[in-house]
């Protein structure tokens, strides 16, 4: 059997025991040493997988925590925001474009109401709410647990806190996917590189068999920049970035002073992303 592939369902047996609770074992196996030594700290705990008993919203290393409010209302009255967040990631970020819905890798897209908030009431909606879609993107969540669930650590939490993804590290076995409880990562069952219509050379193209999703932009936000979709949406303020760990930031403010809803909030992932409705 090849190398590679025993390598790969070592990891994945491992995983599976630690999915299934088998954490004590999972800790012998992978540090060598006793369960009890393993589980001596708390950093130990959260390498292996062990949900902590409470969470609290963790800073990172920066500082910061970066997050962004979506004004459901602004793409309500003008519909055409919701094409141009889509295809301003599209071309970011080299996502694919395949000519069968069955193979479609999406970053941020238009979805209903009720397939975006599926705790909130669904009977009987307004005329808005039932006419109209919103977007939906990776929530960036301080408790992500598709980081936990990434064997290789291909998905992790950058300096800054957002949630990306080392495409290099991904050996598709899709953890991560079934982890995530907003359904927002996308797996190439094909090469996509065939299907970008206009590579942009500076955001790397993946392969076959790699998982993908929203980064939030890292890399614009790097330089200085605000993410595609921000941008894409002009004055019109129906995107807005900003450090939620900054109390005069513009986000902040805007939590302040409007209303505003989480995708899932009950599972405790804290998730970055706000939606004003």
């Amino acid at each position: 059997m090849d190398k590679k592939r025993r390598d790969f369902l070592k990891v994945a047996g491992i995983s599976t025991l630690a999915g299934l609770g088998g954490t004590a074992v999972v800790d012998r196996l992978v540090s060598g040493s006793s369960p009890a030594a393993a589980n001596a700290s708390g950093a130990a705990q959260e390498a292996h997988g062990v949900e902590p008993k409470a969470h609290a919203p963790a800073t990172a290393p920066t500082g910061k925590r970066y997050g962004m409010i979506v004004d459901t209302r602004k793409f309500q009255h003008d519909p055409s925001l919701g094409e141009k967040v889509e295809q301003a990631c599209i071309t970011a970020h080299n996502v694919p474009q395949f000519p069968e819905k069955k193979d479609d890798i999406k970053w941020i897209w238009m979805t209903d109401y009720e397939n975006c908030f599926t705790e909130k009431s669904l009977l009987y909606k307004d005329e808005a709410t039932e006419d109209h879609q919103v977007p939906v993107l990776c929530n960036h969540c301080d408790n992500p647990p598709c980081v936990r669930a990434c064997p290789t650590k291909a998905t992790f939490k950058n300096k800054d806190g957002l949630v990306i993804m080392d495409f290099h590290r991904c050996i598709g076995c899709r953890f991560c996917m079934a982890a995530c409880p907003y359904g927002m990562r996308s797996f190439n069952w094909r090469n996509p590189r065939p299907f970008i219509k206009e590579i942009n050379k500076h955001f790397p193209t993946r392969m076959r068999g790699v998982v993908e999703k929203c980064n939030f932009c890292a890399e614009r936000i790097g330089v200085g920049e605000m993410p595609a979709c921000v941008e894409a949406c002009g004055n019109t303020k129906a995107m807005v970035f900003g450090d939620l760990n900054d109390p005069h930031s513009e986000i902040r403010k805007l939590l302040k002073e409007n209303y505003t809803i989480q995708r899932k909030p009950s599972l405790g992932t804290h998730p970055s992303v706000f939606y004003i409705v």
